[in-house]
C-alpha cells in the first residue's frame, strides 16, 4: 500500500479544507494517509512516504505574497532534505485581490523539486475556499499523484 503525508498551513481554514479534500481523495486510491498541521509537521517525515503533499496559504500584508510564518522552518528545512523517488503535489489557497496570488504553492513546490521528488500534478491553487470546479481540479490532481506514484513503484 502506498504512503502519504500533507502537511498544510492555514489561517481561515481554506486550506484546512483542501488538504481534507486531498486526504479523502488519496484515501479511495487505497493510500494511507498522514495530515499534519505545519507547525507540528517535521520535514524529514516526507523521507518516510511515497507521495509528498504540501497544502498552504499565501500571506500578504502588503499586496505582496510570502509564505505563512508558521510554514518557515518547514520550508527551510525541506532544503536538506533527499527526496528522490518520492512523488510530490503542492495545492493551496489564495486571494486574487492580491497581485501575488497563491505564490507560496509555488514556493513549495520549488523546493521539493529541488529535493529531488517528481512531479505528480499540477499545482492545484484555489480562491479563498474550494468551490464545485476546485473538488473537481482537486480529485483530478490525486488521481495523476497516484498514477506517477504507481509508475514510479512499477519501475
Amino acid at each position: 500500500m502506498a504512503t502519504a503525508r500533507i502537511v498544510y498551513a492555514s489561517m481561515t481554514g481554506n486550506t484546512e479544507e483542501i488538504a481534507e479534500i486531498i486526504e479523502e481523495e488519496l484515501e479511495k486510491h487505497n493510500v494511507s494517509v498522514t495530515t499534519t498541521e505545519v507547525s507540528q509537521a517535521i520535514a524529514d517525515d516526507f523521507a518516510d512516504v511515497d507521495i509528498c503533499i504540501v497544502a498552504t496559504y499565501t500571506f500578504s500584508d502588503s499586496g505582496s505574497g510570502m509564505l505563512p510564518d508558521e510554514a518557515v522552518d518547514f520550508y527551510e528545512e525541506l532544503k536538506d532534505v533527499d527526496l528522490h523517488g518520492k512523488v510530490f503535489g503542492c495545492a493551496g489557497s489564495g486571494d486574487h485581490f492580491y497581485t501575488d496570488f497563491a505564490t507560496s504553492v509555488d514556493d513549495f513546490a520549488e523546493v521539493l523539486a529541488a529535493d529531488g521528488a517528481v512531479k505528480g500534478a499540477d499545482s492545484v491553487k484555489v480562491d479563498l475556499a474550494p468551490e464545485a470546479e476546485d473538488i473537481d481540479r482537486l480529485e483530478e490532481f490525486v488521481n495523476q499523484i497516484v498514477a506517477k506514484q504507481q509508475e514510479i513503484a512499477a519501475q
